[in-house]
């Protein structure tokens, strides 16, 4: 009788010993383990893509190979498209906001490529991303003059004319490149009206996209401007000196520039 009523307690007591010992020592059950997600899946993708978008993955070279379906509905599958609807939905609500003055420059920053046009389909052949950056491949397919105009981006810019913003583009193409077929490809997809659009000249050679464009900002805040806003695709659009009231970042999963 004695060890019919131990026995039992002797269970109970091995089985809170066992469970505190796991806590304790980090062991977790198999009955309580979440599996692993496998670095391929779906879910390391997204946390790569987040941390890429917060800047805490810097200076990467290529997608990881693994997430090239990822990327590619992400950009394609209209989730990017969200995306970016969500954050003009944000830029209009701080410019709704705004009191211009009355002396005509009050400026707004836009970066081109991937904040105005699209390089999709050119990053479509070369796996979004996920092969090395080619300045070949990419000169001869910004000389043709297609790239699309991002709808969203489109309305913005149209917001920010008709509302009295001096909006100026800087580019990190060079002005002897792709100056006419740039401005070109910019009014047929509808971003006519702009202030000016600033590239890069033979001095600006070797210069950081940072440094390149901080050095910008500088020059138009010297001129009198107050820059209330500044979107790019790339934080190294956002960084440095003069950024601006307020800075906005378009999501690109798709390559980096320091």
């Amino acid at each position: 009788m004695f060890k019919a009523v131990m026995q039992p307690i002797r269970e109970v007591l091995l089985f809170l010993f066992l469970a505190i010992f796991s806590k304790a020592t980090g062991v977790k059950s198999g009955y309580n383990s979440r599996p692993t997600v496998p670095s391929g899946g779906s879910s390391y993708c997204l946390s790569w893509r987040l941390a890429v978008e917060a800047n805490n993955v810097r200076a990467w070279r290529t997608v990881p190979t693994q997430c090239l379906r990822y990327v590619e509905s992400y950009m394609i599958g209209g989730q990017y498209d969200r995306d970016v609807e969500l954050i003009v939905e944000q830029i209009l609500s701080y410019v709704n906001q705004i009191v211009l003055s009355d002396n005509g420059m009050d400026a707004w920053i836009l970066d081109v490529d991937d904040t105005c046009i699209s390089n999709v389909f050119y990053y479509r052949g070369k796996r979004y991303g996920c092969d090395p950056y080619d300045p070949s491949g990419f000169k001869a397919w910004a000389l043709k003059g297609g790239c699309p105009g991002i709808p969203a981006v489109v309305g913005l810019f149209s917001r920010l004319v008709e509302g009295g913003f001096k909006v100026i583009l800087v580019t990190g193409r060079d002005e002897e490149t792709f100056g006419q077929i740039t401005r070109d490809n910019l009014h047929n997809q509808g971003f006519y009206g702009y202030d000016r659009i600033i590239m890069r000249t033979a001095e600006d050679k070797g210069k950081s996209a940072v440094v390149y464009k901080s050095e910008i900002r500088e020059q138009l805040v010297d001129e009198g401007y107050t820059i209330w806003g500044n979107v790019g695709d790339q934080w190294s659009d956002l960084q440095g000196e003069c950024p601006g009231n307020r800075t906005f970042k378009l999501p690109n999963p798709m390559y980096f520039v320091p």
